[in-house]
């Protein structure tokens, strides 16, 4: 299936949205991931995007088979590094080789931009997620905090 797919960037560097048609397309896929997202979806977008995030989805034809919202992420413990925010295969797409397609077209992108590392942060619920990650190459490498304000 990885030959029927093309990864199409959503946004440029600077946040824009270059294909509001495709980010049209990414919202159904998108909520299965993020069920509480704001019915102005592309008004919420835009203020991802305004804060560096980026978005490209995986196409196959003019279907959206998954998607990924990055960012570029400099710290003093990782260095450089593209931040997954969300990560998403559209249910009708799983085990069909779209999220190993779109993890390798990032990990590509985060080396082609000298990033030191790929990372993400996955819900402890999201079991099946994990195994994925795991059998891609990603490791536990410490735990994270939080703390709710609002």
């Amino acid at each position: 299936m990885a030959a029927e797919l093309a990864l199409v960037d959503i946004t440029g560097e600077r946040g824009e949205v270059l294909a509001p048609g495709w980010l049209a397309k990414a919202e159904p896929v998108h909520r299965q991931l993020r069920d509480q997202l704001p019915a102005d979806y592309a008004g919420r977008l835009a203020a991802v995007f305004a804060n560096g995030a980026r978005m490209s989805v995986v196409a196959k034809g003019d279907a959206v088979c998954g998607l990924a919202i990055w960012r570029l992420v400099e710290n003093t413990y990782e260095g450089r590094r593209l931040y997954v925010d969300d990560l998403v295969t559209d249910t009708a797409h799983r085990s069909q080789g779209v999220g190993r397609f779109l993890i390798a077209q990032l990990e590509a992108r985060a080396r082609d931009l000298g990033c030191d590392v790929l990372a993400l942060d996955s819900g402890t619920q999201r079991t099946f997620a994990h195994r994925f990650y795991f059998r891609e190459g990603f490791v536990i490498p410490s735990f994270c905090f939080r703390k709710t304000l609002k």
